[in-house]
């Protein structure tokens, strides 16, 4: 019997259509689901390799501080989201001292739940961010490389930076389709307290099965432009970015 949900499997990396095996799922697809949530664990436990990624950032010119939250391991930091969110003195004092005067950019990089996704994206993703910005006379301030860091962390960042935006790439949440995948949250005039709401969110970076580099960088410089033109952000500033038509697909022949 032909199932028409079998077609569909093309277009998604969801688990449809995987079939069964009398009222069980079949083999491979069992061991699949089994993979995948071993990669999703190993994506979260792993320690981030942060000697390599700050030597691939410098050798790209760009200046790189390395800062620490008051986390001591990854269990310690599923336990206590709240200081993902806050800086050690000696981070905050030397931030301090680099701030002499305002900038208009500060950008956060860390592995958040997902050391996979930084190791994987993060250095190309920089790069890509980096040469888009480069079309606007906008002063950065230092690269900032945190580990074991919340969203929320951007926040104390800029404020100390004394910069008009934060911005924050991040491992996102592993799921069982994928590990891998970055986000980046950009937020207009970061103070400590700020919610959610004030945020905007780019998500799913992972190229070749998600959005590319490219995209990613182009949407974050459209976004960042209407942050500072409107001087807004998160539910204030919506997505107005003219959209490219999508690629038609092919469907398979009927079987």
């Amino acid at each position: 019997m032909h199932d028409p949900w079998f077609n569909l499997r093309q277009f998604t990396q969801a688990r449809i259509a995987q079939g069964r095996a009398g009222c069980a799922l079949p083999t491979r697809a069992l061991l699949d689901f089994q993979l995948a949530h071993a990669a999703a664990r190993d994506a979260v436990h792993a320690p981030w390799q942060l000697a390599h990624c700050q030597a691939s950032l410098t050798a790209l010119g760009m200046e790189v501080l390395t800062l620490a939250t008051p986390i001591q391991s990854r269990a310690h930091y599923l336990q206590r989201p709240d200081q993902g969110r806050c800086l050690v003195e000696n981070s905050r004092k030397l931030l301090a001292s680099r701030a002499t005067h305002s900038c208009d950019i500060a950008i956060i990089m860390s592995n958040g739940l997902s050391s996979a996704a930084v190791e994987q994206h993060g250095v190309a993703l920089l790069r890509t961010i980096i040469t888009e910005f480069a079309k606007e006379p906008l002063q950065l301030a230092p690269l900032c490389l945190v580990p074991n860091a919340r969203v929320a962390l951007a926040d104390e960042i800029g404020a100390l930076l004394h910069a008009k935006l934060s911005i924050i790439i991040v491992g996102e949440r592993p799921g069982l389709s994928a590990a891998d995948s970055l986000g980046i949250y950009l937020t207009y005039a970061p103070q400590v307290g700020n919610s959610d709401a004030e945020r905007n969110c780019i998500s799913n970076i992972r190229p070749p099965h998600g959005m590319s580099y490219q995209l990613a960088a182009e949407k974050l410089f459209y976004l960042t432009q209407e942050a500072l033109r409107r001087e807004i952000s998160g539910v204030a500033l919506k997505d107005e970015m003219p959209r490219l038509p999508l690629p038609h697909p092919t469907l398979p022949p009927k079987i």
